[in-house]
């Protein structure tokens, strides 16, 4: 309607985290931990207004691509100066959403979660960092309702993603994570990481880019290590190891 307020309608990427659904979107290849707790595309609406350095968007949606639209989702962001901005966003499924409104897309857990992420960004010449935290939580009327507990469970995490330019056509892309899942294996706490009630994980990924126009090339070494595990691991001959090292290359044309 105006140069500085737009609405948009339908399949829309989502407003909570730091990294994006599909890899050419990111700095690394492989979306991280924190990720995992982040819805990725939902189908809604949502209204997008800036005033100066300030830039907020609201939306209505399905959250976890559920097809029942009862998720809010917010972002709110504050370009301090040209170099430094801080955002917060933060969503919520604002009654529960049983297997019926699952699917493959869908995980019932984190759709019936609150979700709440604080970050900064710095850009400067040649390198770019965001540090953000992010907290989230899943009533036990919805754990009890999914049977996948019986008590209130959470996930705290924090993660640091930054791109280093060593030249126009090179650069190096880091990232560090940690995240909790609260409770124990015992008393009722759902599995919301993937490691179990109670589990700690934290991970570290190096990625070097070659960009020439449209054609790039990346490398990428990352390393996962869970503790306290009361759920799944990695590979191994049991499939519970704690550790996996990882290692991957991709290549392409951006156009």
């Amino acid at each position: 309607p105006t140069d500085n307020f737009n609405v948009q309608i339908g399949k829309l990427p989502t407003l909570i985290g730091a990294e994006y659904t599909f890899s050419y979107q990111n700095w690394n290849i492989e979306r991280g931990l924190l990720w995992g707790q982040e819805n990725a595309v939902n189908k809604g609406i949502q209204a997008n207004y800036t005033m100066g350095p300030v830039t907020a968007s609201l939306s209505w949606n399905d959250g976890f691509y559920s097809d029942r639209f009862n998720w809010v989702t917010g972002a709110l962001t504050w370009a301090i100066n040209k170099e430094n901005s801080v955002f917060f966003q933060a969503g919520s499924n604002m009654g529960h959403t049983t297997f019926a409104y699952s699917s493959i897309a869908t995980t019932p857990l984190q759709n019936n979660e609150s979700i709440y992420d604080l970050g900064y960004t710095h850009t400067g010449a040649n390198l770019v960092v965001t540090p953000y935290v992010q907290y989230t939580s899943v009533p036990a009327s919805a754990i009890q309702a999914l049977g996948a507990g019986t008590r209130k469970t959470s996930t705290f995490g924090a993660a640091i993603l930054a791109d280093y330019s060593l030249t126009d056509k090179i650069s190096v892309a880091g990232r560090v994570e940690y995240i909790s899942n609260s409770g124990t294996a015992t008393d009722g706490a759902a599995n919301l990481t993937g490691f179990g009630p109670g589990s700690h994980a934290w991970s570290l990924t190096v990625t070097p880019t070659y960009q020439d126009g449209g054609f790039f090339a990346r490398a990428e070494l990352s390393y996962v290590t869970a503790s306290m595990q009361s759920g799944t691991g990695f590979a191994g001959t049991n499939g519970l190891a704690q550790n996996q090292l990882r290692g991957m290359v991709e290549t392409g044309f951006m156009f």
